[in-house]
C-alpha cells in the first residue's frame, strides 16, 4: 500500500470509527432515557398509591412512611385534577408557572403529552388524575445525545479538513519542486543556446536564422521564467487585461493551425486588474491549446471580455466535443485528462494561477457534448 493509499484509510478509518461510537453511544443513551423514564413512572405510580393510602387511612394509623414517600419527590414536577379536568393542586411547579393561572392551564396541556395520567382512588367516588412531567435531570439527558452528535461530527470535521490540509500542502510542495527543478533544468541549455547564437552571428550566418533561433530562446526564457515563479509569491501589477490578453491571443494565433478560425471580442476602453502578466498569459495559453485539442485542430475559437461593476470576465469559447456537467469540477483536479497523451496539470494549472495567485475564479461557464465550451475567468478590477 502506496502513502496516499495509507493515508486516505487512516483518514476514512478515524471517520468511520467516530460514527460508530457515536452510533453505540446514542443506542446506549437511548436506552438509558428509557429506563430513566419508566423508573420515574414507577415513583410517580408509588406516590399515587400514597396519596390513596393517606386519604383512605384511618385517624389514628401510622401516616410516618406514607409522608415521606409523599415527601421524597422534589424534582419531578405534578398537577392534580378532578374528574372534571380542573386542576385541585400542584407539586414542584416553577413560581413563574405556579402564579399564572393561564401558563399553568398551557403547562398541563404539555404534561398531558410527556406522560400518561395515573388515576387516584380516593375513595367516596373521588377520582383524581395525576399528570407528571420529566425530572430536570431527565430534560437533560434529552439533549445529551444532541450535543455528543454536534462534538462527534466536529471532531470528523477536524479530522477531514486535517488530512485535506495535509494533502493539499504536500501537493503545493510537489508542485513547487517539479516547477523550480524543471526551471533549474531549461536554465542549463537556455544560457548554452544564447551563447551559441553569438557565435553564430560572429560567424557571418544567414541573420535571419539567428533571429528566429533569438524567438525561440526568447520563449524558454519565458517558461523558465513561468515555472520560476511556481511556489512562490508573484509579483502582481496594475495591468490592462484587454491589451495583455491581446497579447496572447496574437502569440497564440500565430502559432496555430490555419484550420482555427480565431476571434476575439474586447472592449475598446481598458480593464485594470491585479497581474502577474507571465502566469496569465500561460493560463490563456493552456485553455486555448485544450480548446484546439477538443476541437482535434480544426474548428471556431472565441476569445472575449466582459465587465461588470467589480470584475472583468474573460471567456475562451470553442466548438470541440464539450464536457460531461458532472466532469465541470473535476477536470480542475491534477491527473484528469482525456487525451491518451499528457499528465493533466494544464487546467489544475490555470485553476491554482487564477484562484491561488490572481484570487479570481475560473470554471466551465457551459459545455454541451458536440457543441463546444466555453471556460469563465473572472478577476476583480482596480
Amino acid at each position: 500500500m502506496n502513502l496516499p493509499d495509507e493515508r486516505s484509510f487512516n483518514r476514512w478509518f478515524i471517520i468511520i470509527s467516530c460514527l460508530v461510537v457515536i452510533i453505540l453511544v446514542l443506542w446506549n443513551t437511548s436506552i438509558f432515557f428509557q429506563r430513566l423514564k419508566e423508573d420515574e413512572r414507577a415513583k410517580m405510580n408509588i406516590w399515587a398509591q400514597a396519596q390513596e393510602e393517606l386519604s383512605n387511612a384511618p385517624e389514628d394509623a401510622d401516616l410516618s412512611l406514607i409522608l415521606e414517600i409523599l415527601n421524597n419527590n422534589t424534582s419531578i414536577p405534578i398537577i392534580h385534577t378532578n374528574e372534571n379536568g380542573e386542576i385541585v393542586y400542584t407539586t414542584n411547579l416553577d413560581p413563574a408557572i405556579q402564579e399564572d393561572p393561564e401558563r399553568i392551564k398551557d403547562y398541563l396541556e404539555d404534561l398531558k403529552e410527556e406522560n400518561e395520567p395515573i388515576a387516584v382512588d380516593l375513595g367516596d367516588n373521588q377520582i383524581q388524575y395525576l399528570y407528571y412531567g420529566n425530572s430536570p435531570a431527565l430534560n437533560k439527558l434529552k439533549y445529551y445525545p444532541i450535543g455528543l452528535t454536534l462534538i462527534g461530527f466536529l471532531f470528523i470535521g477536524v479530522v477531514y479538513f486535517f488530512y485535506t490540509t495535509t494533502k493539499s500542502s504536500e501537493q503545493n510542495k510537489l508542485w513547487a519542486g517539479m516547477a523550480k527543478e524543471t526551471a533549474h533544468q531549461i536554465g542549463t541549455p537556455l544560457s548554452s543556446l544564447i551563447g551559441w547564437t553569438e557565435i553564430l552571428k560572429s560567424e557571418n550566418v544567414d541573420p535571419s536564422y539567428v533571429v528566429e533561433m533569438e524567438k525561440d530562446i526568447d520563449r524558454l526564457r519565458t517558461i523558465t521564467e513561468r515555472f520560476s515563479k511556481i511556489g512562490s509569491s508573484p509579483n502582481l501589477q496594475k495591468t490592462d487585461i484587454v491589451a495583455a490578453t491581446r497579447e496572447s491571443f496574437n502569440y497564440l494565433k500565430t502559432r496555430s493551425s490555419s484550420l482555427i478560425d480565431f476571434k476575439i471580442k474586447t472592449p475598446r476602453q481598458p480593464i485594470y486588474v491585479q497581474l502577474n502578466e507571465q502566469l496569465y498569459s500561460w493560463t490563456i495559453e493552456n485553455l486555448v491549446k485544450n480548446a484546439i485539442d477538443a476541437m482535434r485542430g480544426k474548428g471556431d475559437l472565441l476569445v472575449e471580455i466582459k465587465q461588470d461593476i467589480k470584475h472583468a470576465h474573460i471567456y475562451i469559447t470553442d466548438t470541440g466535443k464539450g464536457i460531461d456537467k458532472n466532469k465541470f469540477r473535476l477536470i480542475f483536479e491534477p491527473g484528469q485528462t482525456t487525451k491518451k497523451r499528457g499528465w493533466g496539470l494544464g487546467l489544475s494549472l490555470a485553476k491554482r494561477i487564477i484562484e491561488e495567485y490572481h484570487k479570481g475564479k475560473i470554471k466551465v461557464a457551459r459545455s454541451e457534448i458536440n457543441k463546444g465550451t466555453t471556460f469563465q475567468i473572472s478577476l476583480r478590477k482596480i
